[in-house]
């Protein structure tokens, strides 16, 4: 038999994509910003890893997961953060892709609730999604997106579409 999840005081799971928490337990997207993208590809390429480039973004496809080389002022701006290069923004999100609107605003909402800071309320995006961005309490950001672009198995598993 399995234990049965504690949550936080007054907190209710919500119940969308088949599970009852507030966000799955799992990474979609390990965005890396780099100053240079070329650079960051020509080094991972030789390091053997298949790379794939959209719109000066570079993909690569890491088991269930996807590595994104960007370039780390677009980052920090998609973000809603400043770059001070400094103990500030490392360069780097974790990213959760889920699969409506609604999931983005619930994982939101849970976030803000456990003492997440909203750094980026969530809206429409460029490539025709939609998003979100929070730190935890340490500063880590994460982005919640629903990205009709790219699939998403049954068990969260992304799948990029190239």
């Amino acid at each position: 038999m399995g234990r049965k999840p504690v949550y936080m005081s007054g907190f209710r799971p919500i119940n969308i994509g088949g599970y009852d928490r507030p966000m799955e337990q799992r990474v979609s997207l390990i965005t890396l910003g780099v100053e240079d993208v070329a650079a960051a590809r020509r080094f991972y390429e030789a390091l053997g890893w298949e790379c794939k480039e959209v719109e000066e973004t570079v993909f690569v496809q890491a088991g269930g997961s996807a590595i994104v080389l960007w370039g780390r002022e677009k980052l920090a701006a998609d973000a809603g953060v400043e770059d001070p290069r400094v103990d500030g923004f490392g360069g780097v999100a974790l990213a959760q892709n889920v699969r409506s609107r609604e999931e983005v605003d619930a994982v939101l909402a849970a976030a803000a609730a456990a003492g997440a800071t909203v750094t980026k309320p969530a809206a429409e995006t460029f490539y025709g999604g939609y998003a979100a961005y929070f730190a935890d309490p340490d500063g880590h950001l994460w982005e919640i997106a629903h990205n009709p672009g790219f699939t998403l198995e049954d068990d969260g598993s992304l799948v990029l579409p190239f």
